[in-house]
């Protein structure tokens, strides 16, 4: 029997995983279907780690001159099945660049990064310089790109490449971008959107709108960046998004590749382990796509864990969450859980209405592999914007965002898990000495950062409560702003063990100067709306005596908290 071949992990270089005879699944279809679209600019958006660059490390060996004749690094693959396409291979000129790296705090920062790629690519063709085949104008363009160079020569320096390689070859070029929306994810998070936006939309016309030395173009990314926002002019775009059906199956491996590569390294008895924890996505109609990055670790140590989600920084997600309204937080309550959630989903992200849209908050999650879509979407009704039901990916997913909710309480960890501990053993006084120095710590965390808001409190318990579902998850089912008796309680602490273990109902309110004199008349209109609201229905209906429901009324002044 042949050996298992060695699964290298990060090999970004088509060439490299080929001679080198790494374990590798065939993805060569993609090229067919690419070239055979005609599409003349095209934008493919998945997840990180999804083998974007490999793929188009791929199109690169299989198309560039500067790789003429090797094709032995497609032989044995389906591309190479056809005489049509081995003729092809080697034949173009082509423009290969990748953002992946630009991730800067600042817009000077990330446009002398940009500065340095197109630099490279001017001296990686200095060739071009010898002889007469530039003019003396030309030639001038030529030595003014570097890391000086006005803004001007920046935006215009794919553009001209592409016009002195069509001069030299004799024929149009191919351009790939890779990870083009790298640095527009950086720009949102520190602050420097407007003027990256400026910048990249003239860059992003000359060389895909404005080009007529251009033959076809193909960028990747995790997002499709709002048309207003950059490609305003481009509207030669065909766009393929995680909904597409468009070569689905051409990035992340399906359960039939899977399966089979489980079978060759002696895992056929993990199947629907590996299945649950890195199966999930869904591009287009095809579902059951699973996670490349997880699955070759997978393949090469035998262990499951959480490889993709500790490849790189999930900040973005983890502070839209934390800083995000009520309705996010719950929303994101019944994700944890293992619910699913309908919301709006606009698939053109405008990262500069993250803060207040919660479609967009979504749409981002979506688009970067953490929600997937469980049903067909809901037709939607005129005016409004189309519907999916979205539910955490998968479990890996599901123990990164455990993981995040942790962390929002690190600064005050072991106040917070003593707290939980004087809750579960009914000691009010340390609960309050536990509860205080956590709000201390993090309800400036939990707001936006920009101004101490009276949504504050509310921000803070409900992230609060996300940690209660996750340290509690164990032995207790953790609710909030559900219905019982008559209206919605705040927080429901249901054991599962209901013999021996307490309920309890938890009432946030924020003391009001007008209708309270101190924070402990505010815990006392806390209790009376438990009581009056008759909130503890739900738990007696299930089963748990009166008795053993416990109600507490958190009072919220400032960062200051009182429960009784």
């Amino acid at each position: 029997m042949e050996k298992a071949k060695t699964v290298a992990i990060g090999i970004q270089d088509f060439e490299e995983l080929r001679k080198g005879g790494y374990f590798y699944i065939d993805k060569t279809s993609f090229i067919k279907e690419w070239w055979e679209s005609g599409d003349s600019v095209t934008l493919v958006t998945r997840p990180r780690r999804f083998g974007k660059t490999l793929n188009m490390s791929m199109l690169d060996y299989f198309f560039s001159a500067d790789h003429a004749g090797r094709g032995d690094l497609f032989a044995g693959l389906s591309i190479w099945e056809e005489e049509k396409y081995r003729k092809l291979q080697g034949t173009y000129p082509v423009i290969s660049l990748s953002f992946a790296l630009v991730k800067e705090t600042n817009f000077e920062y990330t446009k002398m990064q940009i500065y340095q790629i197109l630099t490279d690519l001017y001296n990686g063709h200095r060739y071009l310089l010898e002889g007469d085949f530039l003019s003396d104008n030309d030639k001038e363009f030529f030595r003014s790109v570097g890391s000086r160079m006005p803004e001007y020569v920046a935006t215009m320096a794919i553009h001209k490449m592409s016009e002195f390689l069509c001069r030299y070859y004799g024929k149009k070029v191919i351009i790939l971008l890779d990870e083009y929306d790298t640095p527009m994810q950086e720009a949102y998070v520190y602050g420097y959107w407007d003027e990256l936006v400026s910048f990249t939309r003239s860059l992003f016309n000359s060389a895909f709108k404005t080009n007529p030395y251009m033959e076809r173009a193909v960028m990747t990314g995790i997002t499709r960046v709002s048309k207003e926002s950059i490609f305003s002019d481009l509207n030669n775009l065909e766009v393929v998004t995680v909904t597409s059906d468009k070569y689905a199956t051409a990035f992340g491996f399906t359960e039939e590749e899977v399966f089979a590569s489980l079978d060759e390294y002696g895992y056929s008895d993990r199947k629907e382990e590996v299945k649950q924890w890195y199966d999930g996505f869904t591009f287009g109609e095809h579902r059951d796509i699973y996670n490349p990055w997880s699955v070759l670790n997978f393949l090469g140590k035998g262990k499951i864990a959480p490889y993709w989600a500790n490849t790189s920084s999930n900040q973005l997600a983890g502070k839209l969450i934390r800083q995000g309204s009520r309705r996010i937080k719950t929303n994101f309550e019944k994700l944890l859980k293992g619910e699913s959630i309908k919301c709006p989903i606009d698939e053109q992200i405008v990262y500069n209405q993250l803060d207040r849209s919660e479609g967009a908050i979504w749409s981002l999650l979506l688009a970067s592999g953490y929600l997937k879509v469980l049903n067909d979407e809901e037709k939607k009704q005129a005016g409004e914007k189309t519907k999916y039901e979205l539910c955490l990916t998968n479990g890996e997913v599901k123990d990164m965002f455990y993981d995040i909710v942790r962390g929002w309480f690190d600064e005050s960890d072991g106040a917070y898990n003593d707290f939980v501990e004087a809750l579960l053993k009914g000691d009010r006084k340390a609960m309050n000495v536990y509860m205080n120095e956590v709000a201390l710590n993090t309800f400036s965390y939990f707001d936006t950062g920009k101004r101490v808001s009276r949504e504050e409190p509310e921000r803070f318990y409900h992230g609060f409560v996300l940690g209660l579902i996750v340290d509690l998850q164990d032995g207790y089912v953790v609710t909030s702003n559900r219905e019982s008796g008559l209206g919605k309680y705040d927080v429901m602490i249901e054991p599962k063990d209901k013999e021996n273990d307490a309920a309890f109902l938890l009432e946030f309110k924020v003391h009001d100067p007008d209708e309270e004199e101190s924070l402990e008349d505010t815990v006392k209109a806390a209790h009376a709306q438990i009581e009056g609201k008759q909130y503890e229905a739900a738990l007696v209906a299930k089963g748990i005596p009166a008795g053993h429901i416990r109600k507490y009324g958190f009072a919220f002044e400032g960062k200051k908290v009182l429960i009784g």
